[in-house]
């Protein structure tokens, strides 16, 4: 490959299709006549159901007759190759953030580390607000300068709830959705709306120990490992597809209490990988699996 200039533009194509030969060759072709230089290329056949799963990062550096390629101008130029093979396909600028609202209830850890990397820029994302339930957490939200919206539930506010959800999902331009341990079984006809881009945290190493205190019902089993699981949102509670899973050994010393303590940096990093591998474009939905292109 050639070394690329200053000037150069970056952008992700991630594109699945049932699988069929030629499709390496027309997408790696495409980028050729474009004059673009890969970058990275995942790829993944699934034997199972015969689909093609493809992820590529790659530059556009131009040439003497003009500057990079515009996303647009790719855009348009790639339909025909996407309409031969039938292709689900999203091409976007490298450098894009994915504006992502938060939501949270008493539990702290996952929001704070989401604020943390997001402000150092070690994920892909723009914070465009943070919702809760309580306002415990209103003072650490504002001070990161993220708008924080109070949104109180109860069984007989909960439809209302929700539509201020949506509305701030629509008033925000929110791509994705981040339940930081978000203590409220969302309806099914809000988990439809936000179907595939919604991520929730459950604290346990799912399918193992669903619903409320996964950490007691593990201590109660006498579990030698306790873990996390960040799974796409849907109407069946903590059946989502999975996207990324942390464990962590424990022993017969550890009480409830200790196994929560131990599941917080599980938590933390099964969410925060989630969530850098969503909005990286690495995570493909698969019925009720994923296909993580890392």
């Amino acid at each position: 490959m050639d070394t690329l200039n200053s000037t150069a533009a970056e952008y992700v194509l991630t594109l699945d299709c049932p699988e069929t030969r030629g499709i390496v060759h027309a997408v790696s072709g495409f980028l050729l006549e474009q004059g673009c230089d890969i970058l990275e290329s995942k790829q993944f056949d699934s034997q199972d159901d015969a689909q093609f799963f493809m992820r590529l990062h790659f530059a556009s550096a131009g040439d003497s007759a003009g500057g990079p390629a515009s996303l647009d101008s790719l855009r348009e130029a790639f339909v025909p190759v996407a309409e031969k093979f039938g292709m689900q396909w999203e091409l976007r600028a490298h450098e894009a953030k994915h504006r992502v609202l938060i939501m949270v209830s008493k539990f702290e850890h996952c929001l704070n580390d989401l604020l943390f990397r997001a402000r150092i820029g070690e994920l892909p994302i723009d914070i465009v607000g943070v919702v809760s339930n309580h306002q415990d957490h209103r003072g650490i939200v504002e001070w990161h300068g993220i708008p924080f919206f109070h949104v109180p539930v109860t069984a007989d506010t909960k439809p209302a709830a929700e539509a201020r959800l949506m509305e701030l999902v629509d008033r925000l331009d929110v791509e994705l959705v981040v339940l930081a341990r978000y203590m409220q079984v969302l309806s099914d006809d809000l988990t439809r709306k936000l179907d595939g881009r919604a991520i929730n945290i459950h604290h346990s190493f799912l399918p193992s120990f669903k619903g409320a205190r996964p950490y007691h019902q593990a201590h109660a089993r006498g579990v030698k490992t306790v873990g996390a699981t960040a799974h796409y949102v849907n109407a069946e509670l903590d059946e989502g597809p999975i996207i990324a899973q942390q464990v962590v050994e424990v022993d017969h010393t550890f009480g409830p209490e200790e196994l929560v303590a131990a599941g917080r940096d599980t938590e933390r990093k099964a969410l925060s990988n989630a969530v850098r591998w969503h909005c990286e474009g690495r995570v493909f939905l698969q019925g009720n699996r994923t296909v993580v292109l890392k």
